[in-house]
């Protein structure tokens, strides 16, 4: 498959339209960013650098980030987009797993940077896109299956595993997403989820660049600053994770926002409390609940506007170019309304894990991903994600999905965030506990948590515990971490 020059094709077709506006208002057009991704991607052949190589980048988001992603593939390189959160001993492990040959870092990350040049002496390190960006120009045949990112995602043995993501998965998906979503030309949106994660990259960046959009880069989220962002640049699409929108509630300028350029708002990485869409469905805003995975996608589902008030919580219909079924534990297709593990084909899947065949072998069979999250569909032919497959609680032979339990502690007035996780029992085998934050001024038993369930659950299903903590442990991306809390 022949893999295109992206942002050449793109600055060709539009070249004055802006591809990006900056936290400070600056637009770059799609003319200027393919300019200086030229002149990056000439500096690292300059390097020596050849197709294949890893090139390692540790920074916030900015227009620097999207001209480094789209150098690489000018050159056929392999992006690693590397988690500032983590620590040094994690960022270690990654770039020695990866075999980058080139840290790039951003004013922000100086002092882990300094920590990794003693710790990795043998490995360029160097201030991001301060370097000299001249150097030769130097052309690259790139595959579709060529390796275009590897993305690190945690892993169950405790050493994070890097998703490859060609350049024909990440093509497929920008073009699921266009035809799908609607995307076009008079799109913009903002992107507050890092780059280092496909939800920054892959939910909105790139189909935004396909399809010939602006994306708005407004820097490190801040609630009231984005409903600010909102109100001043008027994007048509916005997308979050639960966390940052329950943020924009607790905001007083939200109902004064002016929300009437958004065609519809849409979360993901986690499910999104029904209060939450709720409350932006009584200001008239068209609020969806997104399905993806770095494995797969991300975009993989898509409701129809007629049912996004109707179907709170539903993911929709598989997009144009993902095939899906719903398997039991042998693999054999579930029955119509039956939970099963959500399985998905198409061209938008990764091509397995970096120099891990285990764990590739365990994810795709037969060309179909195993997604490690349980669905069922209902009798309009619209996906709803029950719980991760790994979650479940079984509790004296019966199924306990958390997400149902967290869904109804979710609307306690009380309640700021919920997780329910399976603690041992010498009964039961199993059972479910809840792991609240209040909000603030609020105090709540532990019996009233349980009453309350009491009579929204089945009696099995209740919390048998409950724990109350001033946080909850989260990912880079929002995700409560449920394997810490274990």
């Amino acid at each position: 498959m022949y893999c295109q020059d992206w942002l050449a094709r793109r600055g060709s077709l539009t070249p004055h339209k802006p591809a990006l506006i900056t936290a400070d208002g600056r637009e770059i057009t799609y003319e200027r960013l393919n300019a200086e991704a030229g002149q990056l991607a000439s500096s690292l052949a300059g390097r020596g650098m050849g197709k294949g190589e890893r090139v390692a980048v540790l920074a916030q988001n900015g227009p620097e980030y999207l001209e480094l992603f789209f150098a690489v593939q000018k050159l056929g390189l392999v992006l690693v987009p590397l988690n500032y959160r983590l620590s040094v001993k994690e960022l270690e492990f990654i770039l020695r797993d990866s075999g980058s040959s080139l840290l790039l870092y951003d004013e922000s990350q100086e002092a882990t940077a300094a920590n990794l040049n003693r710790s990795c002496p043998s490995l360029p390190i160097k201030r991001a896109f301060a370097f000299n960006t001249s150097g030769q120009d130097k052309d690259a045949v790139v595959d579709g299956e060529d390796i275009w990112v590897i993305l690190y995602t945690g892993g169950t043995t405790g050493f994070p595993k890097g998703s490859r993501l060609s350049y024909r998965m990440i093509t497929w998906n920008a073009f699921n997403t266009v035809v799908s979503w609607g995307l076009g030309h008079s799109d913009r949106a903002p992107v507050y989820t890092p780059f280092f994660h496909t939800g920054g990259l892959n939910v909105l960046t790139t189909p935004l660049i396909m399809a010939g959009g602006t994306t708005i880069l407004p820097g490190p989220f801040q609630a009231g600053q984005a409903l600010e962002i909102i109100s001043r640049y008027k994007p048509t699409v916005v997308f979050m994770v639960p966390t940052m929108y329950k943020m924009l509630l607790e905001q007083s300028l939200f109902d004064k926002t002016d929300f009437g350029s958004v065609r519809f708002c849409i979360a993901g990485g986690a499910p999104c409390p029904v209060d939450v869409s709720e409350a932006f469905a009584r200001r008239g805003i068209l609020f969806r609940q997104g399905y993806g995975l770095t494995e797969g996608g991300p975009n993989c589902f898509w409701l129809p506007d007629e049912y996004a008030a109707g179907k709170p919580g539903a993911v929709g219909r598989p997009v144009f170019f993902n095939e899906v079924r719903l398997v039991d534990q042998e693999a054999q297709p579930v029955r119509p309304g039956q939970v099963g593990e959500l399985t998905m084909r198409g061209p938008h899947l990764f091509s397995g894990y970096w120099r891990n065949e285990k764990a590739t072998h365990d994810a795709l069979v037969d060309g179909w991903l195993f997604t490690g999250d349980l669905a069922a569909c209902d009798e309009d032919g619209h996906y709803h994600i029950v719980d991760r497959k790994k979650d479940v609680i079984i509790s004296g032979g019966e199924n306990i999905y958390p997400a149902e339990i967290e869904a109804v502690l979710s609307v306690h007035p009380a309640v700021a965030e919920a997780a329910v996780v399976g603690v041992p029992d010498e009964l039961w085998g199993e059972v479910p506990k809840a792991v609240l934050v209040l909000k603030d001024g609020f105090q709540i038993s532990a019996e009233e948590v349980v009453s309350f369930c009491a009579v929204r659950l089945g009696r099995y299903k209740k919390p048998k515990t409950v724990e109350f903590r001033p946080a909850l442990p989260k990912s880079a991306t929002g995700k409560i971490l449920k394997r810490e809390l274990k």
